[in-house]
């Protein structure tokens, strides 16, 4: 027999380990904090998103997406410029944004710096002129940098002592050296304090196709982040219709391939195939949702656990509108990656402007109810013009699409759990 002292600390071993059990089976689902005009939100976003934690907690969300923290040249925070100086921000201060990490914290929920290093704008001009002089905003020497720690194909910056870039280039600001050992020792310091004494858990890489693989991997590798999503945003190909075609095996198998070749882990990617081939399938053609394999055609159909879902950003929607999800059918999208594998992600501008917060929280609680997680099973019943079903581990079926007549496709065991304008989500019975 146990001795009273062995019996508690037993119990109390056991229920720290199905507490650290159910939270791992919470999904992931992220949300992302911002939109394009947020910089010019009245009182800052920082403290607008204090109001909002409650709310986020409510929906499941698990990590939150926060805008470029440092000074930037222009507003939105892309064209950083003193990474170290977060008290110039359009979005708030230093102070203000470690208050909200740690308030998400309270609740459970990490935060995601969006980082971007692919580029930086200069403090002042060097003597030929050209703006490269850089400064990293402390009073010592960190991160202040000059041309040779610029791509040396980056002619109209640089001064020719830098490394080829390994990416693509942006003409709008310079493309930093990422070759460069103290590039990397420098921005990876940047990172980690970022973490340490800001509070974030993990990045959003910004324009990842603007360095190679191979660089993505080194800061994965000096930084550990809890989680990292990278913007690996490829070109679909497309029909003389304009619409995507079929088959994008070749899109999603390089986004893929970036995952993998800069180190895979807790590195994920946007699944832009999937919110590509989605955003075309809703306008009546829904036979698009299943690859040849009987598979989901994105990302998520082969590396889910890697493919973050989602339907607009702050490029994509807002008030950039680069490739809009059609508004109407916004909800449908919303059903689709919210049952589907992957990690789904919210927008800030469906969530709390259009209206959508009660519908995303009932169907994250669904997806949460039925564990339904980033590398669930999903098998496809029907793929119409109008009309996709599909079950999600045996525990799930989603309907999307106008058509009303569903044969026997829907089991007798599930019950109807929400519905709305062209889209139902039944939940297996117990």
């Amino acid at each position: 027999m146990m001795s009273p002292v062995v019996l508690i600390q037993y119990c109390v071993i056991f229920v720290a380990g199905f507490l650290v059990t159910t939270l791992l089976a919470a999904p992931t689902l992220l949300f992302q904090g911002f939109n394009w005009e947020s910089c010019n939100k009245q009182g800052g976003l920082y403290n607008s998103l204090v109001n909002s934690i409650d709310d986020l907690a409510a929906a499941g969300v698990t990590h939150v997406w926060l805008p470029p923290p440092s000074q930037s040249a222009a507003p939105q925070g892309y064209m950083p410029g003193r990474l170290y100086d977060l008290n110039a921000s359009s979005y708030g201060n230093e102070e203000e944004l470690k208050s909200l990490i740690k308030s998400f914290n309270n609740k459970g929920i990490k935060a995601i710096a969006d980082i971007v290093i692919n580029h930086r704008t200069a403090e002042k001009q060097d003597e030929r002129g050209v703006w490269c002089i850089f400064e990293g905003g402390t009073p010592d020497d960190r991160l202040d940098w000059g041309p040779s720690h610029i791509c040396k194909d980056d002619i109209e910056y640089s001064n020719g002592m830098g490394n080829a870039d390994t990416g693509e280039p942006f003409p709008p600001a310079p493309d930093i050296d990422h070759l460069n050992p103290r590039v990397q020792n420098e921005l990876s310091d940047w990172m980690n304090w970022l973490k340490t004494d800001i509070g974030f858990d993990g990045w959003r890489f910004d324009y990842a196709r603007g360095y190679s693989s191979s660089i993505t991997k080194v800061y994965m590798t000096k930084t550990s982040p809890d989680f990292a999503v990278g913007e690996y945003w490829n070109s679909v190909a497309t029909g003389q219709d304009g619409k995507p075609e079929y088959n994008q095996d070749k899109h999603r198998n390089e986004i893929m391939n970036w995952v993998q070749e800069s180190g895979g882990g807790s590195l994920t990617a946007f699944d832009f195939t999937t919110k590509f081939i989605l955003q075309a399938a809703v306008e009546g053609e829904l036979w698009r949702l299943i690859d040849p394999n009987g598979k989901p055609p994105g990302l998520i159909g082969i590396l889910p656990g890697s493919a973050v879902t989602f339907i607009d950003n702050h490029d994509t929607g807002s008030t950039q509108k680069i490739s809009p999800f059609p508004s109407d059918k916004v909800m449908q999208g919303y059903v689709y990656i919210l049952t589907h594998p992957g990690i789904p992600s919210l927008f800030y501008d469906h969530f709390f402007d259009w209206g959508l917060k009660d519908e995303l929280t009932k169907l994250s609680a669904v997806r949460a109810r039925n564990e339904i997680t980033a590398t669930s099973q999903v098998k496809i019943l029907a793929y119409e013009a109008e009309l996709y079903v599909a079950v999600i581990d045996e525990k799930v079926i989603v309907k999307i699409g106008p058509k009303m007549d569903l044969g026997n496709l829907i089991p007798e065991n599930f019950k109807l759990d929400t519905s709305g304008d062209q889209y139902a989500v039944w939940e297996k019975l117990p």
